[in-house]
C-alpha cells in the first residue's frame, strides 16, 4: 500500500505525518511571506518536500506491548 501523508490528532502531536510509518512534520523554521497564502504556499511546499524524501525504515512504529 503506498504512503499518504496524513492528518494526525493526538494528545503529543497534532498535525501531518506518514500513514506507514511514525515520521512527523515539524517545520524547521517560522514560515514567513507576505501573505497568507504565500505561507500557506510555503509551509505546504516543505511539507510536501520532507514527505517525499523521508524513508519509512529511519521512522518505524513502535511495536505495541503484548498483552498477557
Amino acid at each position: 500500500m503506498p504512503r499518504k501523508l496524513d492528518w494526525i490528532k493526538s494528545q503529543d502531536f497534532l498535525g501531518f505525518g506518514c500513514s506507514e510509518c511514525n515520521w512527523k512534520f515539524k517545520p524547521s523554521d517560522t514560515v514567513a511571506g507576505v501573505s497568507l497564502d504565500e505561507m500557506k504556499m510555503k509551509y505546504e511546499s516543505q511539507r510536501d518536500k520532507e514527505f517525499a524524501a523521508h524513508l519509512c525504515a529511519k521512522h518505524p512504529r513502535s511495536k505495541m506491548p503484548e498483552m498477557k
